[in-house]
């Protein structure tokens, strides 16, 4: 596993390893997360067992309304993602994905309707699509989406305990995950656009 660009998620009775370069994850015992060098050592936060029994939807949910310009614009931000995870070696499609992500990290935030739109007209558009579409790409078209109409996506990716499991999703301005499930706030970010490591404490204002 690679070190320039890896994250040690350690919870209290383990390490989760990942390299954001190759997208390769590894489970190890808490104790060797100081032992990774070059890592950034993130502390995962505690939650109350649930033994992987938490409740997901069964069926997919009516999309809020969306207005026809986010939507038409989801089309190429997922064709440019889909084309990204497609195209070049399989082993550096992860991190393809990880830098569209993280492509319109200089523009000014996104609104909460902003990102909110994203995801939902992101979410429109690949329903009909005859393929898998995961929380990866499809945050990372969301966050595409929001680049083309100038602003910054607080794209996150990262870690949850019991069990151990990983996400990608979109934040709103103050943190808190876009069109998601009540237990995405489970998860510890592990990268955002400014890289490995948890969110910024302080945004810069928008001008």
């Amino acid at each position: 596993m690679s070190r320039n660009n890896t994250v040690a998620a350690k919870a209290a009775h383990a390490c989760v390893l990942i390299d954001y370069d190759t997208g390769r994850t590894e489970l190890r015992p808490a104790s060797e997360a100081a032992a990774v060098l070059a890592a950034n050592v993130i502390l995962l936060r505690e939650v109350a067992p649930s033994w992987g029994t938490v409740e997901q939807p069964a069926a997919l949910s009516p999309l809020p309304c969306t207005p026809w310009r986010w939507r038409v614009g989801a089309v190429p931000a997922v064709l440019v993602t889909t084309t990204a995870w497609t195209v070049g070696r399989r082993r550096h499609r992860f991190w393809r994905l990880v830098r569209l992500a993280c492509f319109g990290r200089a523009l000014r935030p996104a609104t909460a309707y902003q990102a909110r739109y994203a995801v939902c007209a992101v979410r429109w558009a690949t329903r009909r699509m005859p393929m898998r579409w995961a929380c990866m790409e499809e945050s990372t078209s969301a966050a595409l989406l929001l680049a083309f109409a100038g602003r910054r996506a607080e794209w996150r990716h990262g870690v949850a305990v019991d069990p151990v499991r990983l996400h990608a999703w979109i934040a709103d301005p103050e943190g808190n995950p876009v069109e998601e499930p009540a237990d995405t706030a489970l998860y510890t970010a592990t990268y955002t656009p400014d890289g490995p490591g948890t969110a910024r404490d302080r945004r810069e204002e928008t001008p």
